[in-house]
Formats: structure tokens, C-alpha cells, sequence
């Protein structure tokens, strides 16, 4: 029998088929569940390493070339891509799809580990961390004034952006653009050799005088008084008037002698504009 045939001599059968499709339809429509932002994560894993003042060259041959044989014998690797910059070294490793990505970067994080020690002293600890669209930003809110540019960046940065940062969801508040505070220490490698100091003495020493710490506690009868040792520097002047040894003649030999110290703006690397007018994002 056709369907036709009955369609018409049972049109009753017909209504109750379609009824229950459509009520079956209607139940499958509201427990579909959605998500504005569904989770998505990619099986890549990437590992940043920082050498500070390294070239190209360097970088590759002293990192990434240590870091990319390591993870080379990881299970499941699809391909491996590895760019070395100027003091920055990026292994991107591409897994297959049956690979678990928590446990892939757990191995990467043990095989990079031990080859810590066979690194350049003065790298930094390699950052591991895989790709997911979580980490991408959902939101861009920009804002302009009219006022001093490092006191408005300051003013974002301190006490703006931590109140943004502890609104339940926000994983993380980055600023783009803006005038950074940088107290610049432009050293004279002459009078140095003069005083017979060396780059590396001289940042220590200025390391080694801004601290806070603390140094131990009194207590009473009625009270427990903690005292903290204040050493940061809160002006200038107290950063060129820091004395980094003595000379043959008995004077003293400050940061100011040998440096030419100013309160000046960090290096911009991002810009933003708010109607061709500079902003922060």
C-alpha cells in the first residue's frame, strides 16, 4: 500500500504521526543546549623561551635546537614548527587528533625540564601553554582623558583594571597603548673604568637597595607589632644619591656620578585611538 493510499484512508494515523513528530521536534529544540562561546581546544602546544639581547642565530642554536630535539621523541606529534627571533625562541608543537592535549603538555613540561641546566644562564624559565580559545579576548573596552598620559596609564593600571579583573568570569585584564612609567639608568662606561665598577655590580647593588623586608616582630602583652624594613626608593634623587662604593680618596661614589638617571616613559610597542585621539585599551 502507497503512502498516498493512506494518507486518505487513514488521515487519523497521519495527524498523530506528524503530532508526535512535531512534539518530539519541539522537545529536541529546548534541551539543545548552546553556548555563546563554546569551548574549543586545539591540539597545540607552544613553548616560549626569552634570552634577553640574543640574535637570531643564537637563539636558535643554543635554544631552539635543544628544545625541539627534546619534544621530538613525544608520542603522538604531528608536525613540529620551531622560529627563533631577536631574545625569543617559539616551538609550536601540532599533535594528532587522538592525542590528549593535558597529557602532551605535561611530557613537553618534563622533557623541557631536564634540559634546563644545558641552557645559557641568562634564559629565562621556558613558558609552556596550549591553545585555547578561552585565552582569546571576548571584550575590548577603551578609554581616553584629559590628563597626564603616566598618570592616567597609573591610574588604569593600578586601580581600574584589578577592579575589571575581580568581575566574576574575567580570567585575565591586559592594556594596550598608554604611556608606562620607566625610570631610565643610562650608565657612562668611562666613568665606570674610572672607578673601577662593572654593569653588572652597579645592577646589583641598585637591586640590592630597593627592598622592602621584613625583620621580625615585638610583642607585648596586648600586642604583636611586626617591623618591616622600607628600602625602596620613593624619589629620584634618592636613586642618583645611592652610593655604590668609595673612592682612593675617601669619597663617596654615587649612582648619579657614573649614570645619568631620569623619570622618563617606557618604550610604546602597542598604540590605541579613540577618534584619532590616544587612548588605552
Amino acid at each position: 500500500m502507497k503512502i498516498t493510499d493512506i494518507s486518505i484512508k487513514r488521515p487519523s494515523l497521519v495527524i498523530v504521526v506528524f503530532t508526535a513528530l512535531t512534539l518530539m521536534g519541539l522537545l529536541s529544540y529546548f534541551s539543545l543546549g548552546y553556548e555563546l562561546l563554546p569551548k574549543f581546544s586545539s591540539n597545540v602546544v607552544s613553548i616560549s623561551t626569552i634570552y634577553p639581547g640574543a640574535s637570531p642565530n643564537e637563539v636558535e642554536n643554543t635554544i631552539t635546537k635543544k628544545i625541539e630535539d627534546a619534544v621530538s621523541s613525544m608520542e603522538n606529534i604531528k608536525k613540529i614548527n620551531a622560529v627563533s627571533y631577536e631574545s625569543l625562541s617559539t616551538v609550536i608543537i601540532t599533535l594528532t587528533d587522538k592525542a590528549n592535549i593535558d597529557i602532551a603538555l605535561n611530557d613537553a613540561q618534563r622533557k623541557v625540564n631536564a634540559i634546563l641546566s644545558e641552557l645559557p644562564e641568562d634564559v629565562k624559565t621556558p613558558s609552556l601553554s596550549k591553545f585555547s580559545l578561552d585565552d582569546l579576548p571576548v571584550v575590548t573596552m577603551s578609554a581616553s582623558a584629559d590628563m597626564d598620559d603616566i598618570a592616567f596609564y597609573d591610574l588604569i593600571d593600578k586601580r581600574i583594571a584589578p577592579v575589571i579583573s575581580r568581575v566574576n568570569g574575567v580570567a585575565q585584564v591586559n592594556l594596550i597603548g598608554g604611556s608606562e612609567r620607566e625610570i631610565q639608568v643610562s650608565l657612562d662606561a668611562d666613568k665606570l673604568q674610572g672607578y673601577g665598577l662593572s654593569v653588572p655590580q652597579v645592577q646589583q647593588m641598585i637591586l640590592g637597595s630597593n627592598l622592602d623586608f621584613p625583620t621580625g616582630s615585638i610583642k607585648t602583652q596586648s600586642q604583636d607589632v611586626l617591623i618591616r624594613l622600607s628600602g625602596k626608593f620613593q624619589t629620584i634623587e634618592e636613586l642618583r644619591n645611592l652610593v655604590l662604593t668609595t673612592a682612593q680618596t675617601g669619597a663617596q661614589v654615587r649612582l648619579g656620578d657614573v649614570a645619568d638617571v631620569q623619570d622618563a616613559q617606557r618604550e610604546t610597542e602597542k598604540l590605541a585611538r579613540i577618534d584619532r585621539k590616544a587612548a588605552i585599551a
